[in-house]
């Protein structure tokens, strides 16, 4: 596929919940801001859970090849990247923390091996969750970001939404669909503007 790609990584262990609704809108906004988009969700890879064995940071890479080994190279040629997940416990689910964990490489060939770092392309996250949790949103903030950035990825959009606790409650607010849809559309801007300043 020819042009900057967006990737979309689902980290709700729960299919079609709320966090895949606006992703999905997200996405949506991006692709009609004339940016192509993939959506990855980590409830549907098959890995190895990091068992932090340290080769990565003599190689650069994990000795596992599975499913997170190919979407950490489809996330080092993305042009963009948008996280979707809800708050659990004031972070983020297993099934994501688990992928994050063998984001391990990219950590390694920063900061270990000192690999030439690139510019950082755009990022942002969409969080859900009911609130009323005391302590809130920032661990699963810090969590993002933290992969994020360690990835390439600047945070350009925190998005959090909450307040919605059954399942379907997002699909049930046009007014909050339509203004995912337009972050997702201002996201797409600054990933062109991000590409082609990088030419």
């Amino acid at each position: 596929m020819n042009g900057p790609i967006v990737i979309g990584l689902a980290g709700s262990p729960r299919v079609g919940g709320n966090s895949d609704c606006l992703l999905a809108e997200f996405l949506a906004g991006v692709a009609g801001g004339g940016v192509a988009t993939r959506s990855v969700a980590a409830r549907d890879l098959v890995f190895t859970a990091c068992d932090g064995c340290g080769a990565c940071s003599s190689t650069g890479e994990c000795v596992h090849g599975d499913d997170a080994t190919v979407f950490l190279s489809e996330l080092d040629a993305a042009a963009g990247l948008v996280i979707a997940s809800p708050v659990y416990f004031a972070g983020v689910p297993a099934v994501l923390k688990a992928l994050i964990d063998r984001m391990q490489p990219c950590w390694s060939r920063t900061y270990r091996l000192q690999t030439p770092r690139r510019v950082k392309r755009p990022g942002a996250f969409i969080l859900v969750g009911g609130g009323g949790d005391p302590f809130g949103t920032a661990g699963a903030e810090a969590t993002l970001a933290s992969a994020m950035q360690v990835c390439g990825f600047s945070v350009d959009a925190r998005l959090r939404h909450l307040g919605l606790d059954a399942p379907t409650d997002a699909q049930a607010r046009p007014d909050l669909l339509a203004q995912v849809r337009s972050e997702g559309a201002a996201f797409a801007a600054r990933v062109l503007k991000r590409a082609g300043e990088a030419f």
